[in-house]
C-alpha cells in the first residue's frame, strides 16, 4: 500500500505538476487554457490579452502550490506547518469533491465535451484519493497543538 511519507510525497508532486500546468496556461495562452478545460471564454479573454484569466490561474497555482507544501510538510520534507489536520482533509475533500461532480459539471459546462469532463474527472478523484489515503495514513503523526 506505500508508506504515509510515499502517499504525500505523491500528492506534492501531483500538485506540482497541477500547479506548473495552470502557469502553463499563463505563458502558453489561448490553447492552452482551450487544452486544459479552462473554456472558451477564458481561451478568448486571453487571447485578447485581458488579465483577468491569468489573474485567476495564478491564483489557482498558488493554492495549488500551497497544498503542495502542505503535502511535503506531512511527508516529512519540511516542518509541520499551522492547522496540518485541517488543512489536509479540506484539501482532500476539495479534490474528491470535484472529481466526484463529473456528471453535474455537464449541467454547468456544456461547451466541455463528455470525454474531458470524465477524463479531468478521474484525473482529479485519483490525484484527491492520493491527498485522502496519505491524510489517513499520516493523521496519528499530526501534530494537534496548532489545531481547533
Amino acid at each position: 500500500m506505500g508508506s504515509a511519507r510515499d502517499w504525500m510525497m505523491a500528492a506534492g508532486v501531483l500538485s506540482v505538476i497541477a500547479s506548473l500546468l495552470h502557469l502553463g496556461c499563463i505563458v502558453g495562452g489561448p490553447d492552452w487554457y482551450r487544452a486544459l478545460g479552462a473554456g472558451e471564454r477564458m481561451a478568448r479573454m486571453a487571447a485578447l490579452d485581458r488579465p483577468g484569466p491569468a489573474i485567476i490561474t495564478a491564483l489557482i497555482a498558488g493554492v495549488i502550490a500551497v497544498w503542495a507544501v502542505y503535502a511535503f510538510a506531512a511527508a516529512g520534507l519540511i516542518r509541520q506547518l499551522p492547522l496540518m489536520r485541517l488543512a489536509l482533509v479540506l484539501i482532500s475533500a476539495v479534490l474528491l469533491v470535484r472529481g466526484l461532480a463529473g456528471p453535474l459539471m455537464q449541467r454547468w459546462r456544456p461547451d466541455l465535451s463528455t470525454s474531458f469532463i470524465y477524463g479531468s474527472s478521474a484525473i482529479v478523484l485519483a490525484y484527491g484519493m492520493t491527498f485522502a489515503v496519505g491524510t489517513w495514513l499520516v493523521w496519528p503523526t499530526l501534530s494537534m497543538k496548532d489545531e481547533f
